[in-house]
């Protein structure tokens, strides 16, 4: 009889290994489909979300036009004036533009050599360092596994390799799922 507790147990555990995964993923993903949809109040499903994806898409053409980048430039300077203000809106900037943009920071997956049998993978995000006297330094990004953080250490060019032949998305999902997830 504990032959059958424990298979149906197994099964049980299998089981949650794989619902809760795809649940949370969907629940995620309907969460925020619904906020963006709730964003602009219209009495038909999906075309708020439609509306908020069109003026996103709309603000960015107008960014990109060169009669418009001034008022923008001076929106942002204004947001770097206040303190508080400057604090959020610099971080959240830099966050985004690590991500998407022209200056995605993300994109070197290194290895550096740690100790003689120890070596951890991460991201270089500073090439020079000679703005605070340290030529021979990058800085690395290491993100720590199932957090949304990390630490940036100063490491000598000589102990970092770089990856080559994998995403830099691969990494970034080995390292952040503590290494369960395979490298592709």
């Amino acid at each position: 009889m504990a032959f059958t507790y424990k298979r149906i147990l197994s099964y049980f555990l299998r089981g949650l290994l794989f619902v809760t995964p795809v649940v949370v993923t969907i629940y995620i993903i309907f969460q925020t489909i619904l906020f963006l949809d709730n964003l602009i109040p219209v009495p038909i499903p999906g075309i708020g979300i439609l509306m908020v994806l069109a003026l996103i898409t709309f603000v960015g053409y107008l960014a990109s036009l060169f009669f418009a980048k001034p008022l923008f430039d001076w929106l942002e300077r204004g947001l770097i004036r206040i303190p508080l203000v400057n604090l959020i809106y610099t971080s959240i900037k830099d966050l985004m533009g690590a991500f998407v943009g022209d200056k995605k920071k993300f994109s070197s997956p290194v290895k550096v050599q740690i100790s003689d049998t120890l070596m951890r993978l991460g991201f270089i995000t500073q090439e020079d360092m000679s703005i605070i006297g340290e030529a021979d330094l990058v800085a690395v990004y290491f993100p720590h596994s199932y957090n949304v953080s990390g630490n940036v250490f100063l490491v000598p060019k000589e102990k970092v390799t770089p990856l080559t032949g994998v995403k830099s998305s691969d990494v970034m999902k080995f390292m952040v799922s503590g290494g369960v997830s395979p490298l592709v």
